[in-house]
């Protein structure tokens, strides 16, 4: 028997995010200095929250804003702001600063793994085999527990063959306790949900057992696992989240695009409407793990084709700080490699140059769209034209209906969307508007949304 469908907290059907690397926004150095000052520069972000806002997104996604040694994944201290950003006055002021302006806040959790300078690693370190943190970790000692001698340190398992970022054993219930006690204080601070970071590499059943325990003091808490690839619903309904990321329906979007391949995009709207059947997906088609969409792109007359897939879709969607200005930058696979995209950023928007502005334009009028046509959140989608270079797609749900169209072609091209009224976006001519028989004529690399 299927499980039954998440809906997660009612606040989420109308969430559209704003996601921000918040160490590389606001200009922190690469790497902590232990003894160092603590550096009060969460304000530059809160600086940017009217923005958000006039973008019209109503929540700011933040990446790791806790103690960690470089990039804000290898946590020293679940419980302490990183103080490359500031202190908990900080923090809290910039949590006041969103409920002002009626913005969420969902922050980064990363309970995969610490680093090497947690303290209850080094206590294993210092400590042996008998340190009262040993079971947070899955260790092998050489020559057996017994033999340990100070100074001998054990075989450890880590994420993704990076040693310095130490795996934690999710069968301990000193892990669980942990994590539930670090996300409980901080929504108890003001936080309304997690993202928990490489979900896809922890047990389904601790999530389940984090979620559950979470819940009954935060009912309203949102919890979406990153998840790369596998079976998004059943990690969603084992592990009692409320959402995972949608990679797939980020890679066909920028994908097709440049393969002018539509047949790659509806293969992944027919799976992404089938996740909808169990729960409503992340959607995204920038992050700060990836190459950024203006750049990754071959062709930037596509921009918006991306945006419009995003913002009609159903799912929860996120705009990566930076994209609405088509901001450029490619991810490398090396040291540093993400620097690129997780730029700092000035000191207001008004000091961004005018080459954004055409991006940050479409963002808001695609963000408006969503916004007054809410039932897109939960949205199925059906395919009504296809073909390599055109793609004709109906959205339906609350008895409401939208038409996307959709072409990459260097030529016009007059495509049949029955239904088809008048041009919400985008530029299009309608034949036999409201007919059985109507048709959409594009212009060259053009695109539409349509009332139906």
């Amino acid at each position: 028997m299927s499980a039954p469908r998440t809906d997660g907290p009612e606040w989420v059907r109308d969430a559209i995010w704003w996601h921000v690397y918040p160490l590389g926004f606001v200009g922190a150095e690469q790497r902590s200095e232990p003894g160092a000052p603590v550096r009060h520069r969460l304000a530059h972000l809160t600086g940017w929250l009217d923005h958000a806002v006039r973008l019209g997104a109503s929540g700011l996604a933040l990446g790791p804003v806790f103690d960690s040694t470089t990039h804000g994944y290898d946590t020293v201290d679940h419980l302490r702001i990183d103080p490359r950003l500031g202190d908990d006055g900080d923090f809290d002021a910039l949590v006041a600063g969103c409920r002002e302006r009626g913005l969420r806040v969902l922050l980064d959790g990363v309970f995969n793994h610490v680093g090497r300078g947690h303290p209850a690693f080094r206590a294993v370190l210092e400590q042996g085999p008998s340190a009262a943190t040993a079971s947070w970790f899955r260790l092998r000692w050489p020559g057996g527990a017994d033999a340990w001698r100070p100074g001998v340190e054990p075989d450890h398992d880590d994420f993704e063959g990076h040693s310095h970022l130490v795996a934690l054993d999710h069968g301990s219930p000193a892990v669980l306790d942990h994590v539930v006690e670090v996300m409980c204080h901080w929504l108890d601070r003001g936080a309304d949900g997690w993202r928990l970071d490489a979900a896809y590499a922890v047990p389904t059943s601790f999530w389940a057992q984090v979620a559950d325990r979470v819940r009954a003091r935060h009912p309203d808490a949102y919890l979406m696992g990153e998840v790369i690839h596998g079976d998004y619903a059943r990690v969603v309904a084992d592990g009692h989240l409320d959402a995972v990321t949608q990679y797939e329906l980020w890679k066909a979007i920028w994908s097709s695009l440049n393969d002018a391949n539509f047949f790659e995009l509806d293969a992944a709207l027919t799976r992404h409407t089938g996740h909808l059947e169990h729960f409503t997906p992340y959607t995204f088609v920038g992050n700060h793990d990836v190459t950024r969409i203006a750049s990754r792109l071959g062709d930037e007359r596509h921009i918006p084709h991306a945006l419009v897939a995003l913002l009609t879709t159903g799912g929860t969607p996120a705009v990566y700080a930076g994209d609405e200005h088509a901001f450029r930058g490619v991810k490398e696979d090396r040291a540093g490699g993400d620097d690129a995209v997780r730029p700092p950023f000035p000191a207001g928007p008004e000091e961004l140059s005018d080459l954004g502005l055409p991006t940050y334009r479409l963002h808001q009028e695609l963000i408006g769209l969503r916004r007054r046509h809410r039932w897109l959140h939960t949205a199925r989608t059906t395919t009504l034209h296809l073909a390599n270079e055109q793609l004709v797609y109906e959205l339906s749900g609350a008895g409401e209906r939208l038409l996307v169209a959709l072409s990459v072609g260097e030529r016009p091209a007059e495509l049949p969307a029955a239904g088809a009224g008048e041009v919400l976006a985008g530029a299009a001519d309608v034949l036999a508007a409201g007919t059985d028989g109507a048709r959409v004529r594009l212009p060259a690399h053009g695109w539409a949304v349509l009332a139906g």
